[in-house]
């Protein structure tokens, strides 16, 4: 694994800002704080509703060509007993909390297939890039400090011809939803993430039409997003 990390940091100096960015910025500061608190009682706050989701995410990646899977944000490890025991996965995360809980998820479910757990920034990995055939990013899009750098950071690291997924909540695009979206946004850095999350932040016009999105139901609060990283 120690390989798959000595590639050149990315200058990111020149990045232009994000189409559609959400009203409040977060930073990693404010993230590993955020995480930090909710580390011990996710699975219990967000595990079921989140649930659907990440079996949707996980059945996708099961279904893929190619073994070498990165898990970006893998938080507490809820989605790794589910992979399929072909796919070797890798889990990276910011959070020293969030990463303690996976491991010991990997140890009292004795799971075999996952490569290491890291504590890594989903922005500027420093895995080699084409590592990966798939990666995947569950509840992450809307949490990190800069959402076009997590796709181009994935983009980098998966293979030409592998699979981008993304499954995540993103802003309604009209009614009492999208009004109490944006009044949560200024909470973005107590929450950890961003209410006010739009698809456009972070895909292209050229990824929305060639990206597959599926509603999650219940409700279709969540939407998975299936993206060939040509």
């Amino acid at each position: 694994m120690d390989d798959m990390r000595n590639s050149k940091k990315i200058d990111y100096s020149n990045s232009k800002p994000a189409r559609h960015a959400p009203h409040s910025a977060l930073d990693n500061a404010s993230i590993i704080s955020a995480y930090k608190r909710w580390a011990g009682v996710y699975d219990r706050v967000f595990g079921g509703v989140s649930g659907p989701g990440r079996r949707r995410a996980v059945e996708a990646v099961n279904a893929l060509p190619g073994k070498r899977v990165l898990e970006v944000g893998v938080g507490t490890g809820l989605a790794l007993p589910h992979y399929a025991q072909s796919k070797c996965i890798t889990g990276i995360d910011l959070s020293p909390e969030m990463l303690a809980k996976a491991r010991a998820r990997v140890t009292e479910h004795g799971i075999t297939n996952v490569d290491a757990l890291l504590e890594l920034n989903a922005e500027e990995t420093g895995f080699d890039s084409r590592s990966f055939d798939i990666a995947v990013a569950m509840f992450v899009a809307s949490v990190v400090p800069n959402p076009d750098r997590l796709i181009s950071e994935m983009r980098r690291v998966v293979k030409p011809g592998g699979w981008l997924l993304m499954v995540n909540h993103f802003q309604a695009e009209k009614g009492a939803r999208l009004l109490a979206e944006r009044a949560l946004a200024p909470a973005s850095r107590k929450l950890g993430w961003h209410p006010d999350f739009a698809m456009e932040s972070i895909l292209s016009e050229e990824d929305l039409r060639t990206a597959t999105r599926t509603p999650i139901p219940p409700f279709g609060l969540f939407t998975l997003v299936q993206l060939p990283n040509d």
